[in-house]
């Protein structure tokens, strides 16, 4: 009986965790969130700025400030891990902010190897919950 008392309160314990480290906007959860453009792996000229494009399936658009069912507004992440999900998403030169509801952008970035990855936030910036997130892909720029 301890034992079994002991087990359920030890899967209770672990699952709490991941509950309070999302946000509270809901997003649909067959949402899948992927990067059109680049490919995985893709080299990419130096110097020049190339188009990233968004791809989203099973959920909206809508810019910051705007909260409507099922909806979000992208974030990408340059050479980053994904920040902490229950936080306002990070505004700098590795998190773009897409507000406007933009779904594409050019970005230009020094020679090297490069990681991209999408996040949804919602009308504040906190991704949504569950997560919605892209595949990081990296790219090669020479």
């Amino acid at each position: 009986m301890f034992k079994l008392l002991a087990a359920t309160l030890l899967g209770v314990i672990l699952l709490l965790p991941a509950a309070a480290m999302a946000g509270e906007t809901p997003a649909p959860p067959d949402a899948y969130l992927y990067i059109g453009f680049p490919n995985n792996g893709q080299v990419l000229p130096a110097g020049k700025p190339f188009r990233v494009w968004f791809g989203l399936r099973n959920m909206g658009v809508a810019p910051k400030d705007v909260k409507f069912p099922k909806t979000g507004h992208h974030h990408l992440l340059i050479d980053a891990d994904l920040p902490p999900m229950d936080k306002e998403i990070p505004n700098d030169r590795n998190h773009l902010h897409f507000g406007a509801g933009e779904t594409e952008t050019m970005v230009e970035l020094p020679p090297g190897k490069h990681t991209l990855q999408l996040l949804m936030g919602d009308d504040k910036h906190i991704p949504t919950n569950p997560p919605v997130y892209s595949k990081k892909i990296t790219i090669y720029v020479k």
